[in-house]
Protein backbone atom coordinates (compact mmCIF):
# COMPACT_ATOMS: atom_id res chain seq x y z
CA UNK A 1 0.00 0.00 0.00
CA UNK A 2 1.51 3.38 -0.87
CA UNK A 3 1.48 5.69 1.69
CA UNK A 4 -1.34 8.23 -0.45
CA UNK A 5 -3.53 5.14 0.49
CA UNK A 6 -2.68 4.66 3.80
CA UNK A 7 -4.71 5.24 6.82
CA UNK A 8 -3.50 8.30 9.20
CA UNK A 9 -3.95 7.62 13.02
CA UNK A 10 -2.88 9.90 15.63
CA UNK A 11 -1.10 8.31 18.88
CA UNK A 12 -1.93 11.09 21.92
CA UNK A 13 -0.23 9.84 24.77
CA UNK A 14 2.60 10.91 27.20
CA UNK A 15 3.97 8.08 27.78
CA UNK A 16 7.11 7.74 25.25
CA UNK A 17 8.02 3.75 26.02
CA UNK A 18 3.98 3.42 24.98
CA UNK A 19 3.86 5.31 22.21
CA UNK A 20 7.08 3.74 20.41
CA UNK A 21 5.34 0.23 21.37
CA UNK A 22 1.69 1.40 19.53
CA UNK A 23 3.55 2.94 16.64
CA UNK A 24 5.44 -0.33 15.45
CA UNK A 25 2.50 -2.50 16.08
CA UNK A 26 0.06 -0.14 13.70
CA UNK A 27 3.04 0.18 11.32
CA UNK A 28 3.43 -3.00 11.07
CA UNK A 29 -0.55 -3.58 10.60
CA UNK A 30 -0.34 -0.66 7.70
CA UNK A 31 -0.82 2.47 9.15
CA UNK A 32 1.22 5.74 9.02
CA UNK A 33 1.43 6.97 12.56
CA UNK A 34 1.78 10.47 13.90
CA UNK A 35 2.11 11.37 17.58
CA UNK A 36 1.10 14.21 20.27
CA UNK A 37 2.19 13.96 23.86
CA UNK A 38 -0.25 16.32 24.95
CA UNK A 39 -3.68 17.64 24.31
CA UNK A 40 -3.07 21.05 22.78
CA UNK A 41 -0.35 19.24 20.38
CA UNK A 42 -3.10 16.89 19.64
CA UNK A 43 -5.84 19.71 18.59
CA UNK A 44 -3.20 21.62 16.57
CA UNK A 45 -2.31 18.05 14.51
CA UNK A 46 -5.65 17.34 14.03
CA UNK A 47 -6.47 20.95 12.70
CA UNK A 48 -2.99 20.61 10.29
CA UNK A 49 -3.19 16.68 9.14
CA UNK A 50 -5.40 14.64 7.81
CA UNK A 51 -6.20 12.15 10.03
CA UNK A 52 -8.47 8.94 10.00
CA UNK A 53 -8.39 7.71 13.55
CA UNK A 54 -7.27 9.27 17.02
CA UNK A 55 -5.69 7.06 19.86
CA UNK A 56 -6.11 8.91 22.98
CA UNK A 57 -5.27 8.84 25.93
CA UNK A 58 -7.01 10.87 29.08
CA UNK A 59 -4.46 11.36 31.58
CA UNK A 60 -2.16 14.23 29.55
CA UNK A 61 -0.76 17.12 30.22
CA UNK A 62 -2.39 20.86 28.99
CA UNK A 63 -6.01 19.42 28.16
CA UNK A 64 -7.14 15.92 29.17
CA UNK A 65 -8.40 13.30 26.79
CA UNK A 66 -11.81 13.58 27.87
CA UNK A 67 -11.52 17.92 26.39
CA UNK A 68 -10.19 16.83 23.72
CA UNK A 69 -12.35 14.52 23.00
CA UNK A 70 -15.03 16.87 23.59
CA UNK A 71 -14.24 19.66 21.61
CA UNK A 72 -13.46 17.55 18.39
CA UNK A 73 -16.86 15.84 18.79
CA UNK A 74 -18.14 19.14 18.87
CA UNK A 75 -16.73 20.68 15.73
CA UNK A 76 -18.31 19.91 12.23
CA UNK A 77 -15.05 19.86 10.52
CA UNK A 78 -13.43 16.98 12.84
CA UNK A 79 -16.56 15.21 14.27
CA UNK A 80 -16.10 12.16 12.20
CA UNK A 81 -13.20 10.98 13.45
CA UNK A 82 -13.07 8.08 15.19
CA UNK A 83 -11.57 8.05 18.41
CA UNK A 84 -10.35 5.50 20.41
CA UNK A 85 -9.97 6.21 24.10
CA UNK A 86 -7.26 4.55 26.06
CA UNK A 87 -7.18 4.52 29.92
CA UNK A 88 -5.45 2.81 33.05
CA UNK A 89 -9.19 3.98 34.73
CA UNK A 90 -11.72 0.90 34.50
CA UNK A 91 -14.04 2.62 36.54
CA UNK A 92 -17.48 2.30 35.46
CA UNK A 93 -17.76 6.14 35.65
CA UNK A 94 -14.81 6.74 33.91
CA UNK A 95 -16.44 4.42 30.69
CA UNK A 96 -19.37 6.57 30.86
CA UNK A 97 -17.88 9.80 30.66
CA UNK A 98 -16.17 8.60 27.48
CA UNK A 99 -19.54 8.08 26.00
CA UNK A 100 -20.73 11.14 27.29
CA UNK A 101 -17.94 12.97 24.99
CA UNK A 102 -18.23 10.27 21.84
CA UNK A 103 -15.45 8.82 22.28
CA UNK A 104 -16.07 5.49 20.02
CA UNK A 105 -14.33 3.22 21.76
CA UNK A 106 -12.98 2.78 25.26
CA UNK A 107 -9.90 0.41 25.91
CA UNK A 108 -8.29 0.00 29.51
CA UNK A 109 -4.57 -0.60 30.27
CA UNK A 110 -2.72 -2.62 30.10
CA UNK A 111 -4.45 -3.36 26.30
CA UNK A 112 -3.92 -6.41 23.88
CA UNK A 113 -2.43 -4.69 20.82
CA UNK A 114 -4.37 -7.43 18.58
CA UNK A 115 -7.59 -5.71 20.29
CA UNK A 116 -6.66 -1.93 19.36
CA UNK A 117 -6.19 -3.01 15.91
CA UNK A 118 -9.25 -4.64 15.35
CA UNK A 119 -10.94 -2.16 16.84
CA UNK A 120 -9.59 0.35 14.34
CA UNK A 121 -10.68 -1.65 11.10
CA UNK A 122 -13.69 -1.86 12.86
CA UNK A 123 -14.14 2.41 13.42
CA UNK A 124 -12.20 2.66 9.85
CA UNK A 125 -14.42 -0.19 8.20
CA UNK A 126 -11.57 -2.40 7.08
CA UNK A 127 -11.75 -5.54 6.12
Amino acid sequence: MDKMNKKRILVVEDEIELVKAIQIRLEQAGYEVLTAYDGQEALDKTRKEKIDLIILDLMIPKIDGYKVCRILKFDKKYKQIPIIMLSARAQESDIKLGTEVYADAYIIKPFDHQLVISKIRELLKEK
